[in-house]
């Protein structure tokens, strides 16, 4: 039995109290609508109304009844309203990922910045690239900041955004008294990087880098611990790779000399699972990054939702 539309029915006629009115309003014949009452109050197992030749009437259960039928009409009202909400990526929880090494200022401004373009709760966990990707295949993010590379054949990406690295060296080494440094020049230091188990090809790529531009580190210390990193170095004989934003005050930053290593971040998610919630994360992302200093890569004017392969051909 089809309890709310024969409860639309009883609304109307309770309000008409003549069925060939009520019919009206309903755009169907009488007949059909005297059915539908009728099966109503079998399955109630109550007269809803008095009902002879001249006059229709609610019974007492029909009175009693009637802002109990409301209320559940009412009731689905709400629910489909909220079903619509959810719909419309205007009600629920965006679930995020950041990579540790966003920085607080980054997580603070995103916040904020994902607030003013969406009503949707937002979630955060600071994660690996490695660990967001797994999450973003089981469905238990919905989306993340990412570093690349990595697998974009099941993803979509949006706005590619770079920051040229540098190194963090002791203030006293003397390469800190130069206004940029070679990678060459870093031999004989060792070399402070994140676990590659959290990014295994942005690992890769940066060792891969390094060779290439003349640097072979003493050691690669892995370190997944910014205030770990940062004595590694303070100690002696390593150096560790920063982007300038805001690098320790005791020790120094010198850039790259022709940008060879740089991050590239991106906002990613599975392909299909393109939100409005999704698109005020990205764009809340690109915001707060290009207001740090990082700018779009090349070849990533398209925006999403187009295939993260599209971003990078």
């Amino acid at each position: 039995m089809d309890l709310l539309r024969h409860l639309r029915y009883f609304l109307v006629v309770a309000e008409e109290l003549h069925f060939g009115r009520a019919a009206a309003r309903l755009h169907m014949s009488q007949p059909p609508l005297s059915q539908s009452i009728q099966r109503l109050e079998r399955e109630l197992g109550v007269r809803l109304f008095d009902r002879d030749a001249r006059r229709v009437a609610l019974t007492d259960a029909g009175r009693h009844l009637l802002p109990e039928a409301r209320d559940v009409l009412a009731g689905e009202d709400r629910l489909r309203a909220s079903a619509e909400r959810f719909r419309r990526g205007e009600a629920g929880t965006l679930r995020a990922g950041v990579p540790p090494d966003l920085g607080g200022r980054a997580v603070a401004a995103l916040l904020p910045a994902f607030r003013v373009r969406s009503p949707v709760e937002l979630k955060l966990r600071e994660i690996g690239t490695a660990e967001q990707l797994r999450a973003l295949a089981d469905r238990s993010l919905d989306v993340g900041v990412l570093r690349l590379p990595f697998d974009v054949s099941w993803l979509s990406l949006g706005e590619v955004l770079t920051s040229p690295l540098g190194v963090l060296l002791r203030a006293d080494h003397p390469l800190a008294a130069a206004p940029d440094v070679r990678l060459a020049d870093l031999n004989g230091l060792g070399l402070v990087l994140f676990p590659r188990a959290t990014a295994p090809a942005l690992h890769d790529e940066v060792l891969t880098t390094c060779a290439r531009h003349g640097y072979t580190p003493t050691e690669v210390h892995q370190a997944g611990n910014a205030e770990f990193a940062l004595g590694l170095v303070l100690a002696g004989g390593a150096v560790a790779l920063h982007d300038g934003v805001s690098p320790p005050a005791d020790v120094a930053w010198r850039p790259l000399r022709g940008t060879p290593l740089l991050w590239r971040t991106a906002p990613a998610w599975p392909r299909g699972r393109h939100t409005p919630a999704v698109t005020a994360f990205a764009d809340a992302v690109a915001e707060v990054l290009t207001g740090q200093g990082m700018r779009p890569a090349e070849g990533t004017l398209p925006r999403y939702p187009r295939p993260a392969a599209e971003y990078l051909s």
